[in-house]
């Protein structure tokens, strides 16, 4: 139902509009307090670099997070990454991820990005206080922030926001008759729009998600997708459509597709009940890696990664890289 709503498919988001309204004007009123200076942000000694939307729900931002930090490790930078960690709970703040760092401590997203790059990450509600741990433990000289283009307690040197580019920003109001948490209109005063899928607009970068081969959650195994056999597609993700619509961009027809709500935590008993013998679950990297104490031997996994055109590739790290060199 949210769906329609935010999409403009049904009319009932006007009953919502004095809620959005409010909202609009008190987050507008605390960007203002921000840039007016009357409430405080944190100035950091490295670059920040903000990857966040101007929409609720799943972008892509945390593919770009990814992309980036390995974009610049490869030109001999030290990115670290911090992220208000959304969807975990932990007893203590600022919180290092390690290698046991679970996502019902750090969320979801936090975990993929230690896993799939190595770099430095650290979640806390206060991102300054994230940014100041890993600068305490490792020797990072560039921050990138997993959302949080509207944490204005923190500075910021880049801001690149990436928009779903099939559903751009819905019937355009605010939260929560619509899926905007700052109108389209904050796109010209941000360094680098990205455009996940659909059709970029002139200014903006097209990026597309690319699938690798399925991986094995029990012992991480790789083999092409298509060799999985039957299987069944699940996904907890801000989208679900855009997993399955990559499994069908590559010729797979899953038994049954699955959605689940973003964020969801999940048992061995409930994932187990999802496939018959002979079947295999394949599921998004975010939802494995909230699965791997608990995984079977048929459970495998679909990473992606951004693409970009090399033009639209370095204009991005042109932007970030000369704010780092910038004395």
């Amino acid at each position: 139902m949210i769906e329609k709503i935010w999409s403009g498919r049904s009319k009932l988001y006007l009953l919502l509009l004095p809620l959005s309204f409010l909202y609009g004007a008190v987050s507008g009123l605390r960007r203002l307090l921000f840039r007016l200076r009357l409430k405080k942000s944190v100035r950091m000694p490295v670059p920040v670099v903000v990857v966040g939307n101007l929409t609720a729900g799943g972008n892509g931002k945390t593919p770009v997070v990814v992309w980036l930090a390995e974009q610049l490790i490869a030109r001999g930078y030290h990115p670290g990454v911090v992220s208000r960690g959304y969807g975990g709970k932990s007893d203590h703040y600022p919180l290092l991820i390690t290698s046991d760092t679970t996502t019902a401590q750090a969320g979801d997203e936090p975990v993929l990005i230690a896993r799939r790059t190595g770099v430095p990450v650290a979640v806390a509600p206060r991102r300054a206080d994230a940014v100041a741990a890993i600068l305490q433990h490792s020797p990072a000289d560039v921050i990138i922030t997993d959302d949080g283009l509207q944490h204005y307690a923190l500075e910021r040197d880049v801001e690149i926001v990436v928009i779903d580019g099939e559903r751009r920003f819905g019937n355009g109001w605010w939260l929560p008759a619509g899926p905007m948490r700052e109108r389209a209109g904050r796109l010209k005063s941000v360094d680098a729009v990205i455009t996940n899928g659909g059709t970029a607009l002139a200014g903006e970068a097209a990026m597309t998600l690319v699938p690798g081969e399925a991986v094995n959650l029990a012992d991480g195994t790789r083999k092409p997708v298509s060799e999985l056999g039957e299987c069944v597609a699940m996904a907890g993700i801000g989208h679900p459509p855009r997993f399955f619509s990559t499994l069908a961009s590559l010729g797979i027809t899953p038994a049954e597709c699955i959605s689940f709500p973003d964020h969801q935590s999940y048992s061995r008993d409930q994932l187990s009940a999802l496939v018959k013998p002979g079947q295999s679950l394949l599921m998004t990297e975010k939802d494995a890696v909230k699965c791997f104490a608990f995984c079977e031997t048929d459970w495998w996994y679909l990473p992606v990664s951004a693409r970009f055109s090399d033009e639209a590739g370095n204009k991005i790290l042109d932007k970030v890289i000369f704010h780092i060199k910038k004395p």
